[in-house]
């Protein structure tokens, strides 16, 4: 399959994710563990879908930090990310299963920006 074919199927599923959280935020109570859950899985595709667009090999992990680390093999400047995909990491796994984590509506909020950056530089570096 073309490179660019499959990067845009990882960045409209990357897509739905992120609408998903900013819709579920409206909800009251406010469901912070999914929001979160789905603010690190569309972190994880966009940059599944940047590693794919550069033809790479694609790593079977949720760890936002090793997938940032292959994409920065391509584009250096996408290590600004770090942080974000840190604090991304956990919700990827540890919020889809009962055990207790405290996640806040700060949490939350952080969750969504930490996102919407990985989708903004991520977008910006295919151009």
């Amino acid at each position: 399959m073309d490179n660019k074919i499959l990067a845009q199927e990882w960045f409209t599923f990357a897509e739905a994710d992120l609408l998903s959280a900013l819709f579920l935020q409206d909800m009251r109570p406010a469901p912070l563990e999914i929001i979160c859950y789905h603010c690190q899985q569309s972190a994880e595709k966009y940059l599944k879908g940047f590693i794919a667009l550069n033809g790479a090999e694609l790593l079977r992990t949720h760890d936002l930090l090793i997938l940032n680390k292959k994409c920065c093999l391509f584009k250096l400047e996408l290590s600004i990310l770090e942080d974000d995909c840190i604090s991304l990491t956990d919700y990827g796994v540890q919020v889809r299963y009962p055990f207790h984590i405290d996640v806040t509506e700060e949490d939350m909020k952080m969750a969504i920006e930490s996102a919407k950056r990985v989708k903004n530089l991520i977008i910006e570096s295919t151009k």
